[in-house]
């Protein structure tokens, strides 16, 4: 919900731009619109669009900092606690659709004058994920690259989804196809980290 007061309301709306237009396709003036201010009120409350950007960031890592922090909080390093990981994870993804969003953009070398995000935000909640997982998983395992492929595929499919049969995409949106999805997930992690797919969620495939 987009809060009244007008900072809230700027960081609200430069959210939304940013993870739907990016960095370098949105401007102050679009977000001083959107959110029906003022540039020189947009410049009061939040400084330019680079501190704005800046402060985006930080309150889309603090949200999956806290949701990785609390899925860690009960994890156990066997498969059963990898695969609730990997549903907190995704769960987040389909939650917080903004946050994939953000990073994605990144990826295509958005805001690439803004350089240092991925090593104070990114390369510590990974080193985080794979301290936690190591016990889990075999010597041979590069956890590294098993990582990152859980987040390319979840990032890709809570933005992109998949083609239904008259070629229209469909995604977090559809239950069927997030369910799909799930399933398909636990399999390559488990496959990726050689764990046994959990029954419970054998039993929950739509497939």
């Amino acid at each position: 919900m987009t809060s009244d007061s007008s900072p809230a309301r700027v960081l609200d709306v430069a959210t939304r731009l940013f993870s739907e237009l990016g960095y370098d396709g949105t401007s102050t003036r679009m977000i001083a619109e959107a959110a029906g201010l003022d540039l020189a009120t947009v410049a009061h409350h939040v400084g330019g669009k680079r501190d704005l950007y800046l402060a985006v960031m930080e309150r889309a890592h603090r949200a999956e900092r806290a949701a990785l922090e609390h899925a860690l909080a009960g994890f156990t390093p066997d498969a059963a606690g990898v695969h609730r990981l990997v549903d907190g994870y995704l769960d987040f993804c389909v939650e917080h659709p903004e946050v994939p969003a953000l990073w994605m953009h990144r990826w295509l070398s958005d805001a690439a004058d803004v350089a240092h995000l991925e090593n104070v935000y990114v390369r510590p909640m990974l080193d985080l994920v794979a301290e936690a997982v190591r016990p889990a998983v075999g010597d041979g395992t590069d956890l590294e690259y098993a990582l990152m492929t859980v987040i390319w595929c979840t990032h890709g499919f809570s933005r992109g989804g998949v083609l239904d049969a008259g070629g229209r995409r469909v995604g977090v949106d559809d239950p069927r196809q997030l369910a799909r999805f799930r399933a398909h997930l636990h399999r390559l992690v488990g496959q990726l980290l050689d764990l046994p797919w959990p029954s419970a969620l054998r039993r929950r495939s739509p497939l």
